[in-house]
């Protein structure tokens, strides 16, 4: 495999995408790690250890080492890191691509060096760090040096971020530990109370991804859905209906809505005219939630557009941004540690 010298990370929680120059996404797979408790091995990475959530013997784990977009175990990611490098760039001593990794707009210094640290022992040469809503924000087709006012939001699977971006920089933003892992969440724990059903991860995933409503349908669907009887404690099945999801969800769409209300709160009055023009981006995973856009838009009045590739967006805006490099060093975020 030939060896690239530029590469763009999307370290989300939910799923980890690999942008290599020239060629594009190279790679799109769950962040999610089987490792033997007893020997400490890495048995799966990716889509083959998401296949085992929930259904691992007792010495295997299948862990995801990012929480809420930020590292929860630092070793863990740094090794997932170095299998998908070596997965999309090859292995080779001398080569170490310049490596180039979103972060939420929220994380704090601790964490940017956490991440920092983790792409650079997995072998980065040089690692910049990018706030993901610019990020998106590029990926989705927006010219953000202009000085007019664009607003992203951005539903990865642990953070939604939240942004109006102006002449290259962030003018106002918010990031709430809200998005499509509390949506998972949300439904497991509606399934318990109103249905006495219990149902693990990915069952809750299945019922977001096939029934899951933020705005009312036109049309009710429904759907089977397996687990264990919390009283009786043997297998049942239940079906679920759409309107059921719009309950299970309210919650946590609220708290988007609001943080979204908070950040035109903050949003000067000039700039706030331009995103009324233009609209509002939504990109993420999160935006394929069915009306995720009419909910939003109906909450602010304002039109929102949904990016024509959610998931990609912030992995190809990571590698766009690697040919603009030279501006990057300037970038606040990027202030060489002396570790580096």
């Amino acid at each position: 495999m030939g060896f690239s010298n530029e590469v763009g990370i999307d370290l989300g929680t939910a799923n980890v995408l690999v942008y290599i120059k020239n060629k594009g996404i190279v790679l799109n797979e769950p962040a999610v790690v089987a490792v033997n408790k007893d020997t400490d091995e890495i048995l799966a990475v990716g889509e083959e250890a998401r296949q085992m959530l929930g259904r691992t013997p007792g010495n295997i784990v299948a862990l995801k080492p990012l929480s809420d977009g930020v590292i929860s175990d630092y070793d863990i990611t740094e090794r997932m890191l170095k299998y998908f490098i070596a997965k999309t760039c090859g292995r080779s001593r001398f080569f170490k691509p310049k490596i180039m990794v979103c972060v939420p707009s929220g994380v704090t210094e601790v964490e940017k060096r956490a991440v920092r640290e983790a792409a650079s022992q997995a072998g980065g040469k040089d690692v910049y760090l990018m706030e993901e809503p610019v990020a998106a924000a590029i990926g989705a087709g927006l010219d953000i040096s202009k000085p007019d006012g664009v607003m992203v939001i951005d539903i990865g699977g642990g953070t939604t971020d939240i942004a109006v971006i102006s002449l290259g920089g962030i003018v106002a933003s918010t990031s709430v530990k809200m998005a499509g892992d509390k949506f998972d969440e949300a439904i497991i724990k509606y399934m318990r109370k109103v249905h006495k059903l219990y149902i693990g991860e990915r069952t809750g995933e299945d019922l977001k991804k096939t029934i899951g409503t933020a705005y009312p349908r036109e049309e009710s669907i429904s759907m089977e859905c397996r687990g264990r009887d919390l009283i009786t404690g043997l297998p049942k099945t239940v079906t679920v209906t759409s309107e059921e999801m719009l309950k299970a969800l309210e919650e946590p769409l609220h708290t988007i809505c609001e943080a979204v209300h908070g950040v035109l709160e903050k949003t000067p009055p000039e700039l706030a005219a331009d995103i009324s023009n233009s609209g509002i981006i939504l990109t993420g995973g999160g935006a394929y939630l069915y009306g995720i856009d009419k909910r939003i838009e109906a909450r602010t009045g304002i039109e929102v557009h949904i990016a024509e590739d959610p998931t990609s967006c912030v992995a190809i805006g990571t590698g766009k941004a690697l040919n603009e490099l030279e501006r990057l060093e300037n970038n606040k975020l990027n202030k060489r540690e002396p570790y580096l």
